[in-house]
């Protein structure tokens, strides 16, 4: 019984798999630019994790491998490949029928590894100030940067006991400050 209703289970998990892939190729041939589409696994939980390394569990990326030239779909600190994504994911949930109430389909679409370059760099400049900061013993602000990035950075640095994050400002201009923790 348990097997039947894990093959039910991955027969499913195929079908979604199926429709991002063709979902994600039609909207990049849509908007002008081609690509091969997989869908795979990750380790990583985008927006529930504890560090980035942590957390086993997975979520769907639909990786657009290319060897044409992509930026102007990634666009400035990846603004545009935000929006193909949140395109995606709607067509996608819409074609599946997923009706309010429902949890939706939820996936990321990455263009060669950019999303994951990015992670790095943003993690690599958090450690960088975080260290500074310790140094110094004077705050300091990072460039704006969307929700998802903030949150890395603040998941990055919680681990720092001598230092405190505090998001400041309105978006699209919203950054990160990195202070030293008061001793009292």
């Amino acid at each position: 019984m348990q097997d039947c209703a894990a093959a039910t289970s991955n027969g499913m998990e195929e079908n979604v798999k199926n429709k991002i892939t063709e979902t994600v190729q039609d909207l990049l041939k849509r908007v002008g630019f081609e690509g091969e589409v997989k869908v795979t696994e990750s380790i990583l939980e985008p927006e529930q994790k504890d560090s980035v390394e942590d957390k086993q569990s997975g979520f769907l990326v639909a990786s657009i491998e290319s060897d044409g030239d992509l930026s102007m779909l990634i666009g400035k600190n990846g603004q545009n490949l935000s929006a193909f994504d949140h395109v995606a994911r709607l067509l996608v949930n819409r074609q599946l029928g997923i009706e309010s109430g429902k949890p939706p389909v939820n996936f990321i679409v990455d263009i060669n590894d950019y999303r994951k370059s990015r992670t790095n760099y943003l993690v690599d400049v958090a450690r960088n100030v975080a260290k500074r900061v310790i140094q110094t013993q004077r705050a300091e602000a990072l460039l704006p940067m969307n929700a998802y990035e903030r949150r890395l950075v603040h998941t990055e640095l919680a681990s720092f006991k001598e230092l405190q994050t505090e998001s400041i400002g309105q978006e699209p201009r919203r950054r990160i400050v990195v202070k030293p923790t008061l001793v009292i």
